[in-house]
């Protein structure tokens, strides 16, 4: 089975917007502009899709608390296309990205990562864990995750 991925790269149109679901995964939402400038007989021509993007789980929170109306980001995912059917009986459908993966985009802006920790599901309850502190002239490598 194919996939229909994409990488986007925009400015987020709207605050995301988070939400739960019943069984208290989030789920967050925000929209993205994405612009395509391009010569047509000697004039420029400015074309803008605007998209809706769905982030699930850990990602829809980080981005909730990461990115804001107007931030530039690169966004990788998935087309998905919805469909329904309003209450005057007319038939709606869109495409819309679900994100894989986020991040800012770093042409025009400069960001501090910040890892978040992870719980891990064991017989005892979940606990906190986070990666281990690595002096600054000591070089990434093998396993290690880079932050």
């Amino acid at each position: 089975m194919s996939d229909s991925t994409v990488t986007l790269v925009g400015n987020v149109t709207r605050e995301p917007e988070l939400r739960y679901t019943s069984g208290g995964r989030g789920v967050a939402s925000f929209g993205i502009a994405v612009n395509r400038r391009y010569q047509s007989q000697g004039e420029w021509v400015e074309q803008v899709s605007f998209l809706d993007v769905t982030c699930w789980g850990d990602l829809g929170e980080n981005a909730a608390a990461s990115i804001q109306k107007g931030s530039r980001v690169i966004v990788f995912g998935r087309l998905e296309q919805r469909s329904w059917e309003t209450q005057e009986g007319d038939k709606r459908s869109k495409i819309e990205v679900v994100a894989d993966e986020i991040g800012p985009s770093l042409r025009w802006a400069r960001c501090t990562i910040e890892k978040t920790s992870r719980s891990t599901g064991d017989a005892g309850g979940s606990s906190q864990r986070s990666a281990p502190a690595r002096p600054a002239d000591q070089p990434y490598g093998g396993d290690e995750e880079p932050f």
